[in-house]
């Protein structure tokens, strides 16, 4: 990993950084947060831009419809996007960062032709279908269960923390081909039409008080055999590369966010007399440390996903175990800088604090990732 920018990626900066300053003036305001229709439109026109000038899939292979770009061009551009204030993926970061990646690496040449370049223009959003009431961190426990019928899988079941599910088109969903194979054996992965008859998709309110996870019912629906992604009964080896993208490099323009809120509490303590404090002054320091540390850290697991044919390694669930922990203490800082204000619902930093909550939780508990650290790179024994 080269941390010096050639001539070309520092090109490739400046032109992005033009083309943001035209183009961010020019957008429509965002919707409300519980107006999840305008915000699926507003998240994919911003997808369209993207895409008609050239950004979109930037790091994803030429053969998958991105441009092929080099781990540090990927950067490049999750830094001047967050920096400049862009909107971020939105509504499609499933089909963005874990359903298109993991298509394009175990999808056969149809379903690449049929399922990315939508996802790349901005026309069609994806939700996930893993979780389940009864399979959560033991995602392996799943029930919901396929029946094989002539050329399709008849899908009876329920998934839960079903993201953007009421808004999307398509679901990455993990199903049970053979009950009687070992647990993480006779497991499937399958794209579902969300406007299939038998699927009901009922919203779920978080404690930051938005809706964007969904309860997802399914009653005898069915799902062309040609929608299945890898071999049947194979499911759980591509849902580790599904999990791969999505703790592995789902998470890095969040960084970049990251270090920007911790500038923007640095100057609130200045600006409130807060900073005087040299206890305050220590902690942020530390977390300014921290996201340094996790930023290099992003770059080494791009990097490495690059040289390992775009599939992150083990090292996505160090990052997602620390960043995890990072970014709860970020808020609980937002929290000692802000006193009283920060107990306001009306203002950003209320609802990012209860969010940060479900990050220990979300993509895999800090528990798992900790058994997975331990075990696959540490080369400890499994637990009993």
């Amino acid at each position: 990993m080269d941390l010096a920018y050639s001539q070309e990626e520092r090109e490739f900066r400046a032109r992005l950084r033009e083309w943001l300053g035209k183009v961010l003036p020019e957008l429509p305001p965002r919707p409300s947060p519980d107006d999840w229709p305008g915000r699926r439109a507003y998240d994919l026109g911003w997808q369209r831009r993207l895409y008609d000038a050239g950004y979109a899939g930037l790091h994803w292979p030429v053969d998958a419809g991105g441009r092929g770009a080099t781990p540090t061009q990927h950067l490049i551009f999750l830094e001047e996007t967050e920096r400049a204030g862009a909107p971020y993926v939105g509504a499609n970061f499933v089909g963005l960062l874990h359903a298109g990646p993991t298509i394009a690496a175990e999808g056969t040449p149809a379903q690449r032709a049929r399922w990315l370049p939508p996802v790349l223009r901005g026309e069609e959003v994806w939700c996930q279908g893993f979780s389940e009431p009864g399979a959560g961190s033991d995602l392996a426990s799943l029930r919901t269960r396929a029946v094989l019928d002539g050329d399709a899988y008849v899908v009876t079941g329920s998934k839960i923390w079903t993201s953007h599910a009421e808004v999307a088109d398509w679901c990455e969903l993990l199903v049970r081909t053979d009950p009687a194979a070992p647990r993480h054996k006779g497991i499937s992965w399958l794209a579902l039409p969300m406007d299939a008859p038998g699927v009901t998709v009922r919203p779920l309110r978080t404690l930051a008080g938005s809706a964007e996870f969904a309860e997802v019912f399914l009653d005898e629906v069915r799902v062309p055999v040609a929608n299945r992604v890898g071999a049947e009964n194979d499911g759980w080896r591509v849902t580790m590369v599904t999990l791969s993208f999505e703790r592995g490099t789902a998470f890095v323009g969040e960084v970049v966010a990251c270090r920007r809120t911790l500038g923007a509490l640095a100057r609130a303590a200045r600006a409130n007399g807060r900073w005087d404090d040299p206890v305050l002054r220590r902690r942020l320091g530390r977390l300014y440390g921290e996201f340094g540390a996790l930023w290099r850290l992003t770059q080494w697991n791009v990097s490495e996903a690059q040289g390992s044919g775009g599939v992150p390694g083990t090292g996505g669930s160090v990052f997602k175990l620390a960043y995890s922990h990072a970014r709860q203490e970020l808020y609980d800082a937002a929290a000692e800088v802000l006193g009283a204000d920060a107990l306001s619902l009306e203002e950003e930093w209320t609802p990012e604090r209860l969010s940060s909550l479900s990050y220990t939780i979300a993509a895999g508990t800090s528990q798992i990732q900790r058994n997975i650290v331990a075990e696959r790179i540490l080369g400890l024994p499994k637990g009993r």
